[in-house]
């Protein structure tokens, strides 16, 4: 027996979007359940090198299918002017949790940027005002993209505002999509006013004013993932129908954790997470609902769901490259 070793180009062409934001659901849903398994995120922190380490492992059962995986991903801020290297580099190993056996070793980079874009795309789908047709963007890199088309597939959106410190990239995310959405440049405070809005910037200090928010704006807070950042204002945080994706992981590195380790929020503000609310046992958003927040920081689970959709694409396709991993002692 052989393990398929998946590149980016494979994850990217056999992980299908629409079929990653099902599963990333449906491992909400179990995990909602107790159908999972997933050990706290562990940290290598590298200060000599300004960058760390995180361990990701997970077991999903959900339903028709469980796999485990565990997902060795990084973020060294200083990769792409010093070494020509992205800022987040991710292996991931998926397992047959039966037999143990390592079905596939599997690029994390690409999968990591589809599970992420996925969750928002779950929280949006249970958070979002139905009709919302605008989407506002906070930073204008890799996952800014993903976002978009994740997005696009759970909401009718028309319009679409890209805020970004950088003019190049900004114009650039507009020539990617302006055959597809009516799509601009914009400030942060134009971003923030639209129906639904994605933050993926790595500050530390918010740049998102609760002034700038709309009435019923949505908001995915994907930027802060790990202790110290924090894109968004407290009083946002506070006035909002606030749902989080784990409660060990945002508050030691979510977007509450700054505000959390200050005492300005606590239990009583937090809505719930987004795994009973996929399941129906907890309310969504509803129609006296006006600000909502989901605090997006990575679960483990949504790797597993990702890689999953990735192999079996990958198998049915007969893509990939087999090799043998496993020697044949078998004691």
């Amino acid at each position: 027996m052989q393990t398929l070793l998946l590149g980016p180009d494979d994850v990217a062409d056999y992980a299908d979007l629409p079929a990653v934001i099902d599963a990333v659901s449906a491992a909400f849903a179990a995990d909602a359940r107790g159908d999972t398994i997933m050990p706290a995120k562990s940290y290598i922190d590298l200060p000599e090198y300004n960058g760390d380490f995180r361990s990701m492992p997970a077991y999903v059962h959900a339903g028709e299918w469980d796999a485990a995986a565990v997902k060795w991903v990084n973020v060294h801020p200083d990769n792409p002017t010093d070494h020509d290297l992205p800022t987040v580099l991710g292996t991931l190993i998926y397992s047959d949790p039966e037999t143990a056996f390592p079905l596939s070793v599997m690029d994390g980079t690409v999968l990591t940027r589809l599970r992420t874009g996925a969750a928002a795309a779950v929280a949006t789908d249970h958070l979002a005002v139905p009709d919302a047709d605008s989407l506002g963007l906070v930073g204008a890199g890799t996952q800014s993209y993903t976002q978009l088309e994740a997005i696009a597939t759970v909401r009718d959106i028309e319009t679409v505002v890209i805020a970004d410190r950088d003019p190049e990239k900004q114009q650039a995310f507009v020539d990617h999509f302006s055959d597809r959405f009516e799509v601009r440049a914009g400030s942060i405070a134009e971003a923030a006013g639209c129906d639904v809005l994605s933050t993926i910037t790595p500050v530390e200090s918010p740049i998102v004013e609760r002034s700038w928010l709309g009435d019923r704006t949505h908001v995915n807070a994907i930027g802060a993932d790990a202790a110290g950042k924090h894109e968004h204002d407290d009083q946002t945080l506070l006035d909002a129908k606030l749902v989080i994706d784990d409660y060990e992981q945002c508050t030691h590195s979510g977007e509450i954790n700054v505000p959390w380790s200050a005492g300005v929020l606590s239990d009583a503000d937090l809505y719930g997470e987004l795994g009973p609310i996929v399941a129906g046992d907890l309310d969504g958003r509803t129609p006296e609902d006006g600000l909502t927040v989901f605090d997006s920081t990575g679960l483990a689970i949504q790797d597993v769901a990702a890689a999953h959709v990735a192999y079996e694409g990958a198998r049915a396709a007969g893509a990939g490259t087999d090799f043998e991993l496993v020697g044949t002692d078998r004691t």
